[in-house]
């Protein structure tokens, strides 16, 4: 974890289309809710909502202040404005510190440009750049980081299982339906992080699918196609189902 990320958040009383005005001011509405909690309508400046949306994403916790509560939250949703970019809303799950969540988090290829195959001219392309996680909310990692400079041929790849997790930081598997019963089904572990290529190899299924190939195609066939973990449901994203939460519908009231 690095540094805390604190948001101090207003008490918000103008709600429905009355929240235009907010945002025509530079005020962005949000409403924070969660398990035993009544959801709260609340705001902050468009800058500094921006910067907390920045730093945290989806996995890291921001420290709310409302007045004189406070609360740990995951930020659930971020709705931005299609033509011009700004952030319209952003609902706030919160979460007890002593209970685990899910999490997606980012995957970080380090030592890059220092293997021996880059050396030599290899490409080494990341086939999978997040990962769903659980533990408790101030136990997230930033990311998950895995050094690639022990790579040397084409062909060699780095897995889910080649990361050291920290402590009490688990991968989170989600059960898939496997049509043959006696086929074996893939463990989460050995889902492929990074392979390294041939530019030549590359350049022939790029070729082979007028342009689409250099990393799609090829992710996928490593991976055996789509993957659960990298197309998350909603529901298992940070704040769902590892702590319960009210009906999107109850939020959404509240905009």
């Amino acid at each position: 974890m690095g540094d805390k990320i604190n948001l101090n958040l207003d008490v918000r009383t103008l709600q429905g289309k009355k929240v235009r005005q907010l945002r025509k001011d530079g005020i962005v509405p949000a409403v924070v809710y969660g398990p035993g909690l009544e959801p709260m309508n609340v705001q902050a400046a468009q800058n500094v909502i921006d910067k907390v949306i920045r730093e945290a994403g989806k996995h890291t916790p921001v420290h709310l202040t409302i007045g004189t509560k406070k609360e740990i939250a995951m930020i659930k949703d971020v709705e931005t404005d299609p033509v011009k970019g700004l952030t319209q809303h952003v609902a706030f799950h919160a979460v007890k510190q002593n209970e685990p969540v899910n999490a997606e988090v980012p995957i970080r290829l380090i030592n890059e440009g220092e293997s021996e195959a880059e050396k030599a001219g290899l490409i080494v392309l990341q086939a999978l750049d997040r990962i769903e996680v659980r533990a408790l909310p101030l136990h997230l990692p930033e990311a998950l980081e895995i050094s690639i400079a022990h790579l040397k041929e084409a062909g060699e790849q780095i897995t889910l299982g080649d990361i050291t997790l920290p402590k009490d930081v688990h991968f989170v598997e989600h059960a898939t339906g496997h049509e043959d019963a006696d086929e074996e089904a893939p463990k989460l572990t050995d889902l492929v992080v990074a392979s390294v290529y041939e530019p030549a190899a590359l350049e022939a299924a790029n070729e082979a699918t007028a342009g689409d190939a250099t990393i799609d195609a090829e992710v996928e066939a490593d991976n055996g196609g789509d993957s659960d973990q990298t197309s998350q449901a909603e529901e298992t994203k940070p704040g769902g189902k590892a702590q319960d939460e009210p009906k999107q519908s109850n939020v959404d009231a509240n905009k």
